[in-house]
């Protein structure tokens, strides 16, 4: 019997076929999935803000891209990923509210939630395959750990399969 694992914000969970895992409610956040093909081993972060050097005390790890992207690659690898067979998608990253001026930049959450997850990926060798990021809506991800299947659900449009 399958088992769909909910994923909370700033939370990160592991799984494995014929398990999925799904988060609600990104919009700046962003859904990193991490992804064995052959071991069918799978995970998702909820990841809020992009560097958690910006904070002191955080001990929410998952909250952010840096330590969160770390701690689910090191879960997947512990459960019996393969380090060079994994995968990584993206969903998330909207510009939910439109700022202009010199306080956009800062402002733009999204985009380096986004980039802050491309960064990480990319320091640990993981290729990113698919991404649905930017734009300025909501999001709602389900990974299937059976298939690989990045489903992104958005109000108002068809869902996507990335």
């Amino acid at each position: 019997m399958a088992e769909v694992i909910k994923v909370g914000m700033a939370d990160l969970k592991t799984g494995k076929a014929p398990d999925s895992l799904t988060t609600i409610g990104l919009g700046s956040c962003c859904g990193v999935t991490l992804y064995d093909p052959v071991s069918k081993i799978g995970g998702l972060a909820h990841v809020m803000l992009p560097d958690s050097t910006a904070i002191k005390n955080n001990s929410n790890i998952a909250k952010f891209a840096d330590t969160g992207i770390q701690e689910l690659y090191d879960q997947v690898i512990k459960l019996g990923a393969s380090k060079i067979r994994l995968v990584a998608k993206i969903a998330g990253g909207a510009k939910m509210f439109e700022v202009s001026g010199a306080a956009a930049a800062t402002i733009n959450v999204g985009e380096r939630n986004a980039q802050a997850s491309r960064d990480k990926l990319k320091q640990l060798g993981v290729k990113i395959v698919a991404e649905d990021t930017g734009l300025n809506y909501g999001r709602t991800v389900i990974l299937d750990c059976n298939t690989g299947d990045y489903t992104i659900k958005a109000v108002g449009k068809d869902p996507k399969v990335i």
